[in-house]
Protein backbone atom coordinates (compact mmCIF):
# COMPACT_ATOMS: atom_id res chain seq x y z
CA UNK A 1 0.00 0.00 0.00
CA UNK A 2 1.35 3.16 -0.52
CA UNK A 3 1.44 6.45 1.41
CA UNK A 4 -1.67 7.65 2.07
CA UNK A 5 -3.33 10.42 -0.02
CA UNK A 6 -3.42 13.84 1.56
CA UNK A 7 -7.20 14.75 0.65
CA UNK A 8 -8.11 18.55 0.20
CA UNK A 9 -10.36 20.18 1.49
CA UNK A 10 -13.37 21.04 0.02
CA UNK A 11 -13.76 24.49 -1.78
CA UNK A 12 -15.66 26.58 0.07
CA UNK A 13 -18.16 28.94 -1.81
CA UNK A 14 -17.47 31.15 1.08
CA UNK A 15 -13.43 32.26 0.16
CA UNK A 16 -13.42 35.49 -1.03
CA UNK A 17 -16.01 36.31 2.11
CA UNK A 18 -13.37 38.16 3.94
CA UNK A 19 -12.28 40.45 0.98
CA UNK A 20 -15.83 41.62 -0.20
CA UNK A 21 -16.61 42.15 3.32
CA UNK A 22 -14.05 44.57 3.99
CA UNK A 23 -14.27 46.23 0.11
CA UNK A 24 -17.84 46.80 1.55
CA UNK A 25 -17.06 47.79 4.90
CA UNK A 26 -14.15 50.16 4.48
CA UNK A 27 -15.05 53.58 2.37
CA UNK A 28 -18.08 53.07 5.66
CA UNK A 29 -15.42 53.41 8.07
CA UNK A 30 -13.01 55.67 6.40
CA UNK A 31 -16.05 58.15 6.03
CA UNK A 32 -16.75 58.37 9.82
CA UNK A 33 -13.24 59.35 10.57
CA UNK A 34 -13.30 61.84 8.29
CA UNK A 35 -16.03 62.88 10.52
CA UNK A 36 -14.75 62.72 13.85
CA UNK A 37 -11.43 64.52 12.20
CA UNK A 38 -13.94 67.47 10.90
CA UNK A 39 -15.99 67.21 14.13
CA UNK A 40 -12.70 67.75 16.29
CA UNK A 41 -11.47 70.73 13.90
CA UNK A 42 -14.64 72.32 14.47
CA UNK A 43 -14.26 71.79 18.32
CA UNK A 44 -10.94 73.62 18.37
CA UNK A 45 -12.21 76.51 16.22
CA UNK A 46 -14.74 76.92 19.06
CA UNK A 47 -12.24 77.11 21.82
CA UNK A 48 -10.27 79.77 19.37
CA UNK A 49 -13.29 81.78 19.35
CA UNK A 50 -13.62 81.84 23.04
CA UNK A 51 -10.38 82.86 23.78
CA UNK A 52 -10.68 85.42 21.11
CA UNK A 53 -13.62 86.92 23.21
CA UNK A 54 -11.94 86.95 26.52
CA UNK A 55 -8.88 88.24 24.66
CA UNK A 56 -11.18 91.43 23.24
CA UNK A 57 -12.86 91.59 26.53
CA UNK A 58 -9.84 92.05 28.58
CA UNK A 59 -8.08 94.41 25.56
CA UNK A 60 -11.26 96.43 25.86
CA UNK A 61 -11.78 96.44 29.33
CA UNK A 62 -8.02 97.85 29.63
CA UNK A 63 -7.77 100.12 26.91
CA UNK A 64 -10.61 102.17 25.55
CA UNK A 65 -9.40 103.09 22.40
CA UNK A 66 -12.00 102.07 19.87
CA UNK A 67 -10.71 98.53 18.00
CA UNK A 68 -8.86 97.18 20.58
CA UNK A 69 -10.96 94.66 21.20
CA UNK A 70 -11.35 93.92 17.48
CA UNK A 71 -7.62 93.44 17.52
CA UNK A 72 -6.85 91.58 20.33
CA UNK A 73 -10.26 89.15 19.42
CA UNK A 74 -8.28 88.84 15.57
CA UNK A 75 -4.53 87.93 17.11
CA UNK A 76 -5.40 84.85 18.13
CA UNK A 77 -5.44 83.30 14.78
CA UNK A 78 -8.63 82.36 13.58
CA UNK A 79 -7.85 82.50 10.03
CA UNK A 80 -9.84 79.84 8.68
CA UNK A 81 -13.43 81.53 8.09
CA UNK A 82 -15.12 84.62 8.49
CA UNK A 83 -14.67 86.77 11.58
CA UNK A 84 -16.79 89.72 13.14
CA UNK A 85 -16.05 91.16 16.72
CA UNK A 86 -18.86 93.62 18.17
CA UNK A 87 -17.92 95.77 21.31
CA UNK A 88 -20.84 97.23 24.00
CA UNK A 89 -20.30 99.64 26.65
CA UNK A 90 -22.79 98.90 29.77
CA UNK A 91 -23.29 101.73 32.66
CA UNK A 92 -23.70 100.73 35.81
CA UNK A 93 -21.51 99.88 38.43
CA UNK A 94 -18.51 99.18 37.42
CA UNK A 95 -18.78 99.70 34.03
CA UNK A 96 -18.56 96.94 31.90
CA UNK A 97 -17.47 95.88 28.14
CA UNK A 98 -19.05 93.20 26.48
CA UNK A 99 -17.27 91.14 23.40
CA UNK A 100 -19.36 89.07 21.34
CA UNK A 101 -17.04 87.05 18.36
CA UNK A 102 -19.27 85.27 15.68
CA UNK A 103 -16.83 83.12 13.41
CA UNK A 104 -17.79 81.18 10.57
CA UNK A 105 -15.33 77.33 10.45
CA UNK A 106 -14.95 76.26 7.29
CA UNK A 107 -15.66 72.32 6.66
CA UNK A 108 -13.20 71.59 4.60
CA UNK A 109 -11.95 67.93 5.40
CA UNK A 110 -11.85 66.05 1.99
CA UNK A 111 -14.79 64.11 1.25
CA UNK A 112 -17.33 65.37 4.00
CA UNK A 113 -16.28 68.89 4.13
CA UNK A 114 -18.16 68.88 1.21
CA UNK A 115 -21.17 67.28 2.38
CA UNK A 116 -21.62 69.56 5.69
CA UNK A 117 -22.49 73.10 5.25
CA UNK A 118 -19.75 75.72 7.47
CA UNK A 119 -20.44 76.23 10.83
CA UNK A 120 -21.18 79.84 12.55
CA UNK A 121 -19.21 79.67 16.08
CA UNK A 122 -20.31 82.28 18.61
CA UNK A 123 -18.84 83.02 22.29
CA UNK A 124 -19.01 86.19 24.32
CA UNK A 125 -17.27 87.72 27.57
CA UNK A 126 -17.81 90.47 29.73
CA UNK A 127 -15.32 92.33 32.14
CA UNK A 128 -15.54 95.28 33.85
CA UNK A 129 -13.83 97.97 32.41
CA UNK A 130 -10.38 99.23 34.36
CA UNK A 131 -9.91 102.72 35.54
CA UNK A 132 -7.32 104.51 33.63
Amino acid sequence: MTAPERRRPPRSSQSGQAAVELALALPVVVLLVLLVVQAGLVVVDQVAVVQAAREGARAAARDPTPGAARVAALSNGLTNGRTEVQETSHGGAPPTVTVEVVHQARTDVPIVGSLLPDVDLRASATMAREAP
